[in-house]
């Protein structure tokens, strides 16, 4: 997909990698930007060169809200799918309303979005999705089961995704990547990576036609134990890199 002249709707757009996948667009020519967040007015993104960033009020758990999204961004050909949360709940023993929070957010969230624009992507010529996921889609951690659990559920809702939306010529792309520099991860010590990095490697790589995109060595490594890749449990889309 080339990203030039585009319309892009980024979720989570207020903050982290969200804000930085903004940011990464406007530098690449995109026509115009909505930016998706509870509260709208928390989206700081000022428009540059001509690009302008549209607050939109988008709560991915929230069906009204992701309706009345679509209902105004007409013209999105870019879905990058970035909202999210970390309750850090385990399982078995956390707060059952937390670990229902992360597969609400991660999973049918993302379900919601992808149902409301897949039309709007249709009539606009395919387009591309873009959903961020995690290393820890493959990995659990002792305090990120839930995290997991629900990161793997929207995995493999991204693998269903691609199949089902290929038809209409919509590129449905899966970016992992581990530890990033965001409020997210300020309690955790271990190596992060930059988001305005992993946002511009994620653009490159949707811009190449990668379905799945690993973006650092953390998730690189964590693959490498799934031993195959996507192309051998998916061949239909062997030749999606040519």
């Amino acid at each position: 997909m080339t990203f030039n002249g585009s319309v892009a709707l980024v979720t989570g757009a207020n903050r982290g990698l969200g804000r930085e996948f903004v940011r990464a667009l406007q530098r690449r020519g995109v026509s115009r930007i909505y930016a998706g967040a509870r509260n709208p007015d928390s989206v700081t993104v000022d428009n540059i060169d001509g690009v302008r960033v549209i607050p939109l009020r988008m709560d991915v758990t929230d069906p009204d809200t992701v309706a009345q999204a679509a209902a105004v961004a007409t013209d999105v050909d870019l879905l990058i799918n970035n909202a999210g949360s970390s309750t850090g709940s385990l399982v078995v023993t956390g707060d059952l309303s937390q670990v229902r929070l992360e597969m609400d957010t991660h999973y049918y969230g993302t379900l919601t979005v992808i149902r409301a624009f897949a039309p709007i992507l249709d009539a606009n010529g395919g387009g591309a999705i873009v959903n961020v996921l995690s290393a820890l889609s493959w990995a659990v951690l002792p305090t990120t089961s839930a995290y997991s659990a629900a990161k793997s559920a929207e995995w493999a809702l991204t693998n269903a995704v691609r199949q089902e939306l290929a038809a209409q010529g919509t590129q449905v792309s899966a970016l992992h990547v581990g530890y990033m520099d965001t409020d997210m991860t300020a309690r955790i010590d271990a190596p992060k990576s930059h988001p305005a990095v992993i946002a511009e490697f994620a653009l490159d790589a949707v811009e190449a036609g990668e379905l799945e995109i690993l973006a650092d060595e953390t998730s690189r490594t964590i693959k490498q134990a799934l031993s195959a890749p996507i192309e051998a449990i998916y061949p239909q889309f062997s030749g999606a890199r040519a």
